[in-house]
């Protein structure tokens, strides 16, 4: 009598294998593609290529990467629209954003954060009260870092986006700004013209810090001073905002104050000031 193989249960190998493959076609797959190909864009754009350029082109991006333009542009419009890439208005290139910096912010793994906290909290001790690290982000400032003269951080500002043109901060931030890209970044809807905001920018220039009183909030007062990278531009503003009743009186002092904090940060950040600035653009 012949025996014949009694049929097993099929092989689970195959079942895997067919399931596998019809995964890699699965929404799950494609987005994990995308998400592969957006840090491809990201990679490209923290190159030293990129940051000595101060931004890529989507033609350059797609060459790096090795795609389409049409992909890279709609991958980038995106992220743009997300915060993690911003996109130049005068020269259309791409750079990161400072949101995708701010998620990095709250880790304290950025450079910029990690050199300015122990600085702030001295800061922050001496003037008792609290102290912000802010960058310009389009129209708006915005706050990566706030501490306390204690030996923690406040997070209630962090991450959050004010009008530049209102605070110390914005008239810090825009420093390095021409009155031609005042006009491109705020057009002529800017409740405070353009003529009178740049006025206050030089003001703030020449001091070595900028101070407001209520002009953002009523009761608040402010002053802020500039952090400059290795190259002299400025990258980023230390803040102190207090109630007017307590604050008040003494703005211009604690804005010497935060002057020489803001520079020593510049200091740790590579920069080295060798000779006055040199002329500016007038506004006509």
């Amino acid at each position: 009598m012949t025996n014949h193989p009694v049929p097993g249960p099929a092989d689970p190998g195959d079942h895997a294998g067919s399931r596998a493959s019809r995964d890699q076609d699965g929404p799950t797959a494609r987005r994990g593609h995308g998400l592969r190909r957006d840090i491809d864009l990201l990679e490209a754009l923290a190159s030293d290529e990129a940051q000595n350029a101060g931004g890529l082109g989507v033609v350059r991006l797609a060459q790096l990467v090795g795609r389409e333009k049409t992909q890279i542009s709609r991958a980038l419009q995106a992220l743009a629209a997300e915060g993690i890439v911003e996109r130049d208005p005068d020269t259309l290139e791409y750079r990161l954003g400072w949101r995708l910096y701010s998620l990095v912010a709250r880790t304290s793994e950025n450079r910029l954060v990690r050199m300015a906290e122990p600085v702030m909290h001295a800061l922050s001790a001496d003037l008792e009260e609290t102290s912000h690290l802010c960058v310009l982000s389009d129209r708006d400032v915005l706050t990566l870092l706030s501490v306390s003269g204690h030996s923690f951080r406040v997070h209630g500002w962090e991450g959050r986006g004010v009008p530049a043109w209102q605070t110390s901060a914005g008239r810090v931030l825009l420093a390095d700004a021409t009155p031609d890209e005042l006009y491109v970044r705020f057009g002529t809807t800017l409740e405070l013209p353009v003529p009178e905001l740049w006025a206050l920018i030089q003001e703030a220039a020449r001091r070595g810090y900028a101070r407001v009183s209520e002009e953002f909030e009523a009761g608040l007062v402010g002053v802020s001073a500039p952090v400059r990278d290795f190259r002299g531009r400025v990258i980023a503003a230390i803040n102190i905002s207090a109630p007017k009743v307590r604050f008040g009186d003494r703005l211009d002092q604690a804005g010497r104050t935060t002057a020489v904090a803001a520079a020593r940060v510049s200091a740790l950040l590579g920069w080295e000031p060798r000779r006055p600035p040199s002329a500016r653009t007038r506004l006509t």
